[in-house]
């Protein structure tokens, strides 16, 4: 069984291929769509601004002083 990767843009109930594709198809030949989102990198982004908010300056000091002593949230020594 033959795959392809084809990125495609869903809109109205169907999708569309974002850049034409020679897709070996016959007409009304069935085939089985795999959908993975593209995240966009500013959604990471804007994501990751946030990961303070809602701590008080002693919250965020106490994380910081335990990511400077390298080590990870279960307590073990990380290798260099």
């Amino acid at each position: 069984m033959a795959t392809e990767t084809i990125e495609a843009v869903y809109e109205h109930g169907g999708f569309r291929p974002i850049t034409p594709a020679a897709i070996n198809l016959l007409e009304g030949q069935k085939v089985r769509l795999v959908v993975e989102r593209i995240e966009n990198p500013d959604d990471i982004l804007a994501l990751a601004a946030q990961v303070y908010d809602g701590l008080s300056d002693d919250q965020i000091n106490a994380i910081e002083r335990h990511i400077r002593r390298r080590e990870d949230f279960f307590g073990e020594r990380t290798s260099l």
